[in-house]
């Protein structure tokens, strides 16, 4: 299915990188992004449900003290905490800070910090 194409969208996300490969394959565990290559054969992904891609870029310093910060949604934060741990990510703020929202953050391998939003039932 094709992405949503709407007016003021958040679209594409480009993701500093120490390690491409090893950037690409911790997104692909821990929430599913599919990876592929573009045409000018830079490794780029899109996310889980089709409506957000990006890039893996180089020569960037990471995201470690966050300005802007990007959650992703996930079915269980708990759960992803152990799939980030368990792909060689970190946790940097625990679920409960942001209560009564179900939140964390973590730190992939190359420093970027990304939050992590669970949906409340």
């Amino acid at each position: 299915m094709a992405p949503t194409i709407a007016n003021g969208k958040i679209c594409y996300v480009e993701i500093p990188a120490t390690d491409v490969p090893r950037s690409a394959e911790f997104y692909n565990q821990v929430f599913g992004w599919e990876v592929r290559k573009r045409g000018d054969g830079a490794t780029a992904f899109d996310d889980g449900i089709g409506e957000v891609s990006g890039a893996y870029v180089t020569g960037r310093p990471p995201m470690s003290v966050p300005g802007v910060l990007v959650y992703v949604m996930v079915d269980s934060v708990a759960a992803a905490i152990e799939a980030v741990v368990a792909a060689g990510g970190k946790i940097v703020q625990p679920i409960g800070v942001d209560a009564p929202e179900i939140t964390a953050r973590f730190e992939d391998p190359a420093g970027n910090v990304f939050g992590l939003y669970q949906n409340p039932s």
